[in-house]
């Protein structure tokens, strides 16, 4: 049973990867929800950059690289492994403390 759960997490693990990697520079480049709405009423003009507007991985894509598809493909990886191994820590922290009650 552990292996079949094993799989399965390493297939949407592996799966993550493919769509991030490859399949997120085909993502729509309309705007989303909200700014539509802004757009539409009028307000988006006020808008101001976000604090993180200026970090290298700013804008779904890595600053400083020419090549857009690699650019968004590697910041989708990246985005994928850090959360990878955020959510894998709080889960081993949670078994650990789990397991010391």
């Amino acid at each position: 049973m552990k292996k079949k759960i094993g799989r399965f997490y390493l297939a949407f693990f592996a799966a993550s990867l493919v769509v991030a990697g490859a399949l997120s520079f085909y993502a729509s480049s309309h705007p989303d929800g909200l700014e539509k709405v802004a757009e539409d009423v009028g307000f988006l003009e006020t808008a101001k950059d976000s604090s993180v507007s200026g970090s290298p991985l700013a804008d779904y894509g890595i600053s400083g690289l020419e090549n857009a598809r690699l650019s968004v493909g590697l910041s989708g990886l990246i985005g994928v492994l850090a959360t990878a191994v955020v959510a894998y820590l709080v889960f081993a922290i949670s078994k650990r403390m789990r397991k010391s009650k």
